[in-house]
């Protein structure tokens, strides 16, 4: 498989990618509609709005009426999608989250906007790094971080098809587009990214490309590291962590906390499964007021970070 490099003009928003898919559905099933807290901006649902004008739900700042209303339109036979930033509708909402949808089993999309640290000036308030650590019990609830444009739109086809609820966790930050032959979505499957035997690094979301990048700057030093993109968090691709461990390291690699992430999961399966060195980056707690591109390069969520936490994970390995 050939590796998978950015391209250079491919940066992308990946909101746009979610809006103009939904009214693509939404153009042809009636049942889907949107609700949103006084997001309508930021969710950049404003198109759809003016084209489904009945169809969309602002509820102002009550998260967790949202989530709630979502759960109703949803027993009732539509298709919501629930969109806020990431950081509200799990943690304002988390309850209902958890015992009006999960719990229920209703068949509720949310997507959270602005995830990580998208808000990276807003604070330790605004940043959504434990969103994962809190969603991943829940067991029927599907999570999905796309990587790039071209998987947010295929995400977004898949929740409005599948029956049951669904997390879609986009960024505002462009992204680029992978170039990866051949690709299919497929939930709870990973994807390969660039081939490699030495050992793997494990991304998801906006950290794919950045684990790509180090998988050329590792090749420059003859090392021949296996990517992954785990665009589905719950449920995870055992058979791709039975592999990864078979190359003897691992790097993980989210925005996102590495308590009950992404880290956290690859590390529960190893230690239950296949003990090999691992780690794990990510964000270790509250973080500090910075710009994204500043506290991406202060916790090593770069490249060159990702690269050198692989030689520590090599420097371990047996």
């Amino acid at each position: 498989m050939a590796t998978a490099t950015p391209t250079a003009a491919g940066f992308q928003d990946c909101r746009n990618a979610w809006v103009k898919t939904l009214e693509d559905l939404a153009e042809a099933d009636p049942r889907i509609v949107a609700v949103v807290n006084d997001s309508v901006g930021s969710s950049k649902l404003g198109s759809f709005q003016k084209k489904f004008p009945d169809r969309l739900i602002n509820v102002g700042i009550a998260e967790q009426v949202m989530v709630g209303v979502g759960a109703g339109l949803a027993n009732g036979g539509r298709i919501p999608f629930v969109s806020a930033a990431s950081c509200f509708i799990t943690g304002r909402a988390l309850e209902q989250v958890k015992a009006d949808i999960a719990y229920a089993g209703f068949n509720v999309k949310l997507v959270g906007q602005s995830s990580g640290i998208a808000y990276g000036e807003l604070g330790a308030t605004h940043h959504s790094i434990e969103d994962f650590a809190w969603l991943r019990p829940l067991t029927n609830l599907t999570v999905i971080v796309p990587a790039d444009a071209w998987e947010t739109a295929e995400a977004v086809k898949w929740a409005a098809a599948h029956e049951g609820p669904v997390y879609l966790r986009l960024s505002r930050m462009p992204v680029p587009d992978l170039e990866i032959p051949n690709r299919s979505f497929r939930p709870g499957r990973a994807e390969v990214v660039c081939p490699g035997d030495d050992l793997t690094i494990i991304a998801c979301g906006t950290t794919v490309h950045l684990a790509a990048a180090a998988a050329d700057n590792l090749k420059a030093e003859g090392v021949a590291a296996r990517v992954l993109n785990f665009s589905t968090l719950n449920p995870l691709d055992e058979d791709a962590l039975h592999a990864a461990a078979e190359t003897g390291a691992i790097v993980t690699v989210e925005e996102a906390s590495v308590r009950g992430g992404l880290g956290g999961a690859v590390a529960e399966f190893t230690a239950a499964n296949r003990p090999v060195p691992v780690e794990r980056l990510g964000f270790p707690g509250f973080l500090p007021t910075g710009s994204t591109e500043w506290l991406f390069q202060e916790y090593g969520l770069s490249p060159e970070g990702i690269a050198a936490a692989a030689q520590r994970a090599l420097a371990r390995k047996e």
